[in-house]
């Protein structure tokens, strides 16, 4: 047995006193529902009661289905799943909501239901008080007099106990791997007794930060970003109001700069955005553009962006937060976003084109972005071909909601497509200990999903502070925030590893994905070499002559 399959076990045995979390979700209508999750949960054999639907203070006549929850546990994160079906509309978005004694949670879950088929709602809640009766409900988000149908529901509790060891236990299989370093002589006898020194050199996963032109010469905080991140992003720099402010003045001489430092430290990099479709961000001279001069406008600067950064960006932000805005749509029509993707992907085929869009997985109460509309717009536009490669979710919390943040990511994750959290932060509004306590749960919420492949942060420090969230004063000391992000860098790196290889010349231990240096020492013979940790469910065998 392999010593990643020893750990594994060891972690279903950890796991063994509470329940595993279930990926499971479906984007798909089905003919009939599936199984429940987890059996069904605390909502095994409790038929839903049906409730009269009542819009305002008028009763519609039709009846929507409720459950009746009791005794539920403050601290305790419920998982809640569904299969729903509608009559009376071909489709509607369903919002699933919790009703206590003293609080109403307006949002836990959505799906957009179909006529005669199944569709599956996943989502969550955290009570913050003890609820001795609360009544789960559904209702259509536009108060249309529709009948909602529910199947197959499931309601499982976790202790924050629970929650953390299926974190954990994602991260030490899908962020970590087992490897096996041999160590024997020329002749290939097996050397017992060997000193072995293992580093990591840098890591797999990229966990970077948005930065602004406030870096450049100001090397105190080029060290401390060089000193913790591996990925970066350009705040505003590359958007097209920066780099043409008037019309046919292009001027890239920040954003050159600021490729120039993150290449000179091995650093990869975002590029954001193409198009921003919130008028509000577009060039006041493109605001009184139509028609001809609008497309020739558009096309002009997607070939200046894209050709002169060709492969210098490992992503691209073509098309940002479509969901809300349609700009150009409205302008060039409807099929202005696909020419935007087939456009970019001709000058650059080896970026990944990306959708970003807020609101996704910090709440389900924005109509404009849920998961199925997400969803849905990256099916429609592959339909009509585009090169839709990743799924960029900005991740603007307020107060987060840890299993409805999972659900958002599971259902996201049935797409195939890479998942990064592209700007995280906290709202100021909340002060800087909450926003520390918060980041921390977004930071290992998005860490420990199997399908989320990358972490940025949105805090660019400038003179007056950050966007929302700093993760340090302007002297570089860290606020709360900070402190958390430095503990995590830490506790997802693996530290420098000493040991000696066993009777059979071998040493094992678990690291995190990534590339290491190693020094091997037996008597007056050393060695040293290198090697590359990436995600498999083997483990890797390395072996080092003396």
């Amino acid at each position: 047995m392999g010593f990643s399959e020893n750990l594994k076990n060891l972690w279903f045995s950890i796991a063994a006193d509470g329940p595993l979390y279930d990926f499971t979700a479906y984007t798909e209508c089905k003919a009939q529902p599936e199984e429940p999750l987890y059996q069904g949960g605390i909502l095994k054999d409790e038929p839903p009661v049906m409730r009269p639907s009542i819009i305002g203070k008028t009763a519609t006549g039709f009846y929507t289905p409720a459950f009746v929850l009791k005794n539920l546990t403050p601290g305790n994160i419920y998982c809640f799943s569904t299969w729903v079906r509608i009559q009376g509309a071909n489709s509607a978005l369903i919002r699933a909501s919790l009703k206590t004694e003293n609080k109403i949670y307006n949002c836990i879950g959505t799906v957009l239901a179909k006529s005669g088929c199944w569709s599956f709602l996943k989502g969550g809640f955290i009570l913050d008080s003890p609820s001795n009766l609360s009544f789960l409900l559904f209702q259509n988000s536009d108060d249309k007099d529709i009948s909602i149908g529910i199947s197959s529901s499931s309601l499982q509790p976790f202790t924050d106990e629970e929650w953390r060891i299926n974190q954990q236990y994602i991260i030490n299989t899908q962020r970590k791997r087992a490897l096996t370093i041999h160590v024997s002589d020329q002749q290939g006898n097996r050397l017992q007794g060997a000193a072995i020194t293992v580093d990591q050199t840098s890591k797999d996963f990229p966990f970077g930060s948005a930065i602004a032109s406030t870096i450049l010469g100001n090397f105190p905080y080029q060290n401390w970003f060089v000193e913790r991140f591996n990925a970066a992003v350009f705040e505003n720099e590359l958007k097209w109001y920066a780099t043409e402010p008037d019309q046919g003045k292009t001027n890239y001489t920040i954003p050159d700069q600021m490729l120039e430092f993150v290449r000179a430290h091995q650093i990869i990099a975002r590029g954001h955005n193409i198009f921003w479709e919130d008028p509000k961000y577009t060039p006041a001279w493109i605001r009184n553009l139509t028609g001809p001069e609008l497309q020739s406008a558009v096309n002009s600067r997607i070939q200046s962006l894209m050709s002169k950064y060709k492969e210098e960006f490992i992503h691209w932000d073509v098309s940002n937060e479509m969901l809300h805005f349609d700009f150009y749509e409205q302008r060039l029509g409807p099929d202005a976003t696909l020419h935007f993707y087939e456009t970019a992907h001709q000058s650059d085929p080896l970026a990944t084109l990306f959708m970003n869009e807020f609101n996704v997985v910090e709440t389900c109460s924005d109509v404009k972005s849920t998961v199925d509309s997400y969803i849905e717009r990256i099916r429609d536009l592959k339909q009509g071909g585009m090169y839709m490669d990743g799924i960029g979710l900005e991740s603007h919390f307020t107060i987060p909601n840890p299993p409805l943040m999972r659900a958002v990511l599971d259902k996201l994750a049935t797409l195939g497509l890479p998942i990064w959290l592209t700007e995280v932060d906290i709202s100021s509004s909340v002060g800087k200990e909450m926003q520390a306590i918060y980041l921390e749960q977004v930071l290992r919420e998005g860490f420990s999903h199997p399908s989320v492949n990358g972490i940025m942060l949105w805090t660019a420090l400038h003179p007056k502070g950050c966007y929302q969230m700093c993760l340090t004063d302007k002297n570089f000391n860290n606020l709360p925030a900070g402190d958390v992000v430095d503990n995590l860098l830490k506790e997802w790196q693996t530290g420098e590893i000493k040991g000696q290889t066993d009777e059979h010349g071998s040493y094992s231990f678990y690291g995190f994905l990534g590339e290491f240096k190693v020094n091997v020492i037996y008597g007056n013979r050393k060695a040293n070499s290198t090697f590359s940790l990436y995600r498999s469910d083997e483990t890797k065998h390395f072996s080092i002559q003396l």
